[in-house]
């Protein structure tokens, strides 16, 4: 199992601090840097900045929003960084929500897994630079009856094969991208709830004669350093009320459907009921403190090493933290902490 850096968004002021903690992790040997997206700050610019103010680090995007861009744009973006960064950039992809992408982006989200599957398609041949043809539901390429021709990508990335990641929450998500994909990136991930993502994503291995050896199962899992763990199980309230409260609406909320999968219904839907009524504390206190110890690092150094051994056991091969303080100095330890906790746990190489 190596280690990852999830990165918070940029543009809010915290920008010099995220590149300082890219370049802590990059000199403490960390395994890659992933930085996503939403309505604010694009992924592919602040990873070409990070590429470039670091030396070993893989830079991954999680995610690339799919509605944002074409394949073809993605695969020219993926093209590009993996020339300008010397063969570090990983891949990563996600439909987003509903409301991001009718909302923000003027797409409808409808059939996310197909829309997904045919992206990834166009992607590959794309990269491959062969001339770019698809006949499909959501693209084709050439357009028909017109003058468009196929053509192939004039860039030559550093390596031939680009790691493509998605991010996948539920069943039907989790095997197809076993069946498609390098990688999967999740969130919320228990090491007591690991056999059902393991099944989905080896049942979409199978479909390609494939097993897990070799695929990357990447949660990203917030870390904060600290005596008491319960004290610090507080810093991550509101972030896990945001998403299991509001990240969606009432009625399509892929991480309030995993939490109830987790068996945390009840409380799921509280948080639910609360956020939406603008009872922000209050959904965050209703948060349990064991789903928050289950996917988190929380606690002293030796704490955070069992806890490491639990997700490694669990089959995860990148744990990626994310680390809950804005303050650098207070991420910084955090950054160095895990290491120390990896190497407590017997991971290191």
């Amino acid at each position: 199992m190596r280690l990852g850096l999830n990165l918070s968004y940029w543009g809010a002021g915290n920008d010099a601090d995220n590149l300082e903690l890219a370049k802590e992790a990059d000199r403490l040997g960390y395994a890659v840097v992933w930085v996503a997206e939403a309505y604010g700050s694009d992924a592919a610019t602040i990873l070409s900045w990070i590429a470039a103010h670091t030396e070993r680090i893989d830079v991954g995007s999680a995610i690339f929003q799919i509605p944002a861009r074409t394949p073809a744009m993605t695969a020219m973006t993926a093209a590009t960084l993996d020339t300008l960064s010397g063969g570090r950039f990983r891949l990563g992809l996600g439909v987003s929500g509903p409301q991001v992408s009718e909302g923000w982006y003027g797409v409808r989200f409808d059939k996310p897994l197909a829309r997904t599957r045919e992206y990834v398609e166009i992607i590959r041949k794309a990269l491959s630079r062969e001339r770019l043809t698809h006949q499909g539901t959501h693209w084709t390429l050439p357009l028909p009856d017109g003058p468009g021709k196929p053509i192939k990508l004039t860039v030559h990335p550093v390596r031939e094969h680009i790691p493509i990641y998605i991010a996948a929450i539920g069943p039907k998500n989790l095997e197809q991208t076993g069946e498609i994909a390098d990688g999967a990136l999740v969130l919320f991930f228990s090491p007591d709830h690991a056999g059902d993502t393991r099944q989905a994503l080896r049942a979409g291995r199978a479909k390609v004669g494939k097993d897990l050896e070799g695929f990357d199962i990447v949660p990203t899992v917030p870390i904060v350093v600290g005596d008491d763990w319960k004290t610090c199980a507080d810093t991550v309230r509101a972030y896990a009320a945001l998403y299991i409260g509001g990240m969606g609406s009432r009625q399509k909320n892929f991480y309030n459907a995993l939490a109830t999968r987790m068996g945390y219904g009840e409380q799921a839907q509280e948080i639910q009921d609360k956020f939406l009524a603008k009872d922000y504390l209050g959904a965050a206190a209703a948060v349990p403190l064991e789903f928050l110890d289950a996917t988190s690092l929380l606690g002293p150094k030796e704490r955070i090493a069992e806890r490491m051994r639990a997700f490694a056991d669990a089959g995860v091969t990148t744990l990626t933290l994310s680390p809950m303080l804005q303050d650098v100095e207070q991420g910084t330890v955090a950054l160095r902490t895990a290491v120390e906790a990896y190497e407590l746990a017997g991971l290191a190489e």
